[in-house]
């Protein structure tokens, strides 16, 4: 059987500082995922790590527990897999001050 599988950008050309994340997605139908964080330009200081959370509703998130390095240099990739995860996915980081990375974040899903 030829599983079922979807990639979505969440945020492209985003760029990152302070406090950020993703539009939420739902992707109730998918089993598994992984999001991929890619530099699309050099990398102000060091960005640190972004985080998986999940929602019940696509308002009140909560962090799901896995994290992620941020790139730290143009065209650098972060990535993190997920399984279990409900119905609403983003990705959150906050960075530190002084800290910047412009992003492109994809979803990639399979049933």
């Amino acid at each position: 059987m030829l599983r079922e599988s979807f990639a979505a950008i969440v945020a492209r050309n985003e760029t990152w500082t302070g406090k950020s994340a993703t539009e939420p997605y739902e992707a109730g139908w998918a089993s598994e995922a992984v999001v991929f964080v890619r530099a699309l330009k050099p990398v102000t200081g060091k960005p640190g790590r972004a985080r998986i959370e999940i929602s019940p509703d696509g308002m009140r998130w909560a962090p799901e527990g896995t994290e992620f390095d941020l790139p730290t240099e143009k065209d650098g990739i972060g990535f993190a897999r997920v399984e279990r995860f409900g119905t609403w996915l983003r990705v959150a980081a906050d960075l530190p001050d002084g800290a910047a990375v412009t992003v492109l974040v994809t979803l990639h899903l399979k049933a």
